[in-house]
């Protein structure tokens, strides 16, 4: 596995495979022809089929510039390697082409060239699955983020540290936005509302409101192309950031404890992202969302001091129960059904994690089992459910939009 400084991407929404991804590369082509006179992006399957809504065009031509980029569509074209993949040209004054580049955006911002994890980072985490980590850790008697610290450099404290701080910020700005996010959808804010009127309960209630409201600001946030943090991607961001705010707030951890958490996150985060994907145009959203909520309870069981095996049955529930989940969003864009999504998921890591403190972290299914299914279960779906907008809620919103405004 590579650095979790790779998983946790600091960067603007609304998506970290189509907006983030795509603008790197083009900033990495441009520096490799800083003179051509005329560039020429070729955009294929999920990538071009909801490109539009997730402003990939957009990202590309700031980079490149727009009077001198030619985009091209190919929304039907799957190359085999992934379903964001991108084709790369730069032409002279002649119209004399260079050598193309085809990259992929492969979920949470990477890049990766064909039979490539992801481009140009080592491995750095000697063991990839989840039952070799928790095995080190229960012989050693130490815990997951220790590991991170056994193999990461002293330097991803720092940055983990800046992780957070953007998390807080996103969840703070977001209580503060009431307007209606961009796009066609003229979709409302609602974290705010949600935060004020989950003072009007008391105790479980006013919990569960709480977390809605911190997982909607930040997924809203991203929506409105705010800073965020993949965690592990821009369409799940409001899982992970939801949780720990609230137990910040609730339960007054020390930031050096959410900071371990985070660790211990990203940790199986990374996991899936090496072994499976986060790619909702790869295998839906249960790459994204799913991932995000294991994340989330596995962090959340840490900070209720779960023993290893406990933290790993938490995880597996956050991933399990969202298998087979599609990646259908509305118009193109991360709002709907994105961002309840993320408030759910946030509610559901809660609950995986006061299921697992019940147990002693003995169950039948392992965490590395539950991702080898996921990946199975995402490469078995339709194209039409991963991230190109044409079937599921797309295609059912898309037929009731055409009848309202008399298309059909």
């Amino acid at each position: 596995m590579i650095t979790l400084k790779e998983l946790y991407r600091i960067g603007q929404g609304p998506s970290s495979s189509h907006t983030m991804g795509p603008r790197k590369a083009a900033e990495q082509f441009l520096a490799q022809h800083p003179d051509a006179c005329r560039f020429e992006v070729t955009l294929y399957g999920s990538l071009a089929a909801t490109g539009k809504g997730h402003m990939t065009d957009v990202a590309i031509l700031d980079v490149l510039g727009e009077e001198r980029t030619d985009i091209i569509w190919e929304p039907k074209i799957f190359l085999p390697f992934h379903p964001n993949g991108m084709k790369f040209r730069a032409l002279d004054a002649e119209g004399n082409s260079s050598e193309p580049w085809t990259v992929f955006s492969v979920g949470g911002g990477a890049l990766a060239e064909e039979g490539q994890q992801q481009v140009n980072f080592p491995e750095i985490y000697e063991m990839n699955s989840a039952t070799e980590i928790m095995n080190w850790c229960i012989s050693t008697g130490k815990s997951y983020w220790e590991y991170v610290q056994e193999c990461e450099d002293s330097d991803v404290w720092d940055y983990l540290n800046e992780v957070w701080k953007v998390m807080k910020e996103a969840v703070e700005r977001g209580l503060d936005k009431e307007e209606v996010l961009p796009g066609p959808l003229n979709l409302r804010r609602k974290a705010a509302s949600y935060f004020v009127r989950a003072d009007g309960y008391q105790s479980s209630m006013k919990t569960r409101g709480l977390i809605f409201a911190y997982a909607l600001a930040v997924s809203e946030e991203n929506a409105g192309g705010g800073i965020i943090v993949t965690a592990p991607t821009c369409g799940s961001c409001g899982v992970l950031p939801g949780v720990l705010y609230h137990l910040y707030k609730s339960r007054n951890m020390s930031e050096k404890r959410i900071i371990r958490a985070l660790a211990t996150a990203g940790l199986f985060g990374n996991i899936v992202k090496t072994n499976a994907s986060i790619s909702g145009a790869e295998v839906g959203c249960q790459g994204e969302v799913g991932v995000a909520c294991a994340m989330a309870a596995a962090a959340a069981n840490q900070l209720f001091g779960g023993s290893p095996a406990q933290i790993e049955y938490a995880a597996e529930m956050g991933l399990e129960h969202h298998l087979g989940l599609t990646c259908d969003p509305v118009c193109g864009l991360v709002q709907i059904p994105c961002i309840e999504r993320n408030a759910y998921a946030a509610a559901r890591a809660m609950d995986a994690n006061s299921y697992a403190m019940f147990t002693d972290g003995t169950h039948r299914v392992s965490f590395d089992k539950v991702v080898e299914v996921m990946k199975q279960t995402g490469h078995d779906l339709p194209s039409l459910y991963k991230e190109t907008s044409e079937g599921g809620l797309a295609q059912s919103f898309k037929q009731m939009w055409d009848l309202r405004n008399h298309k059909i």
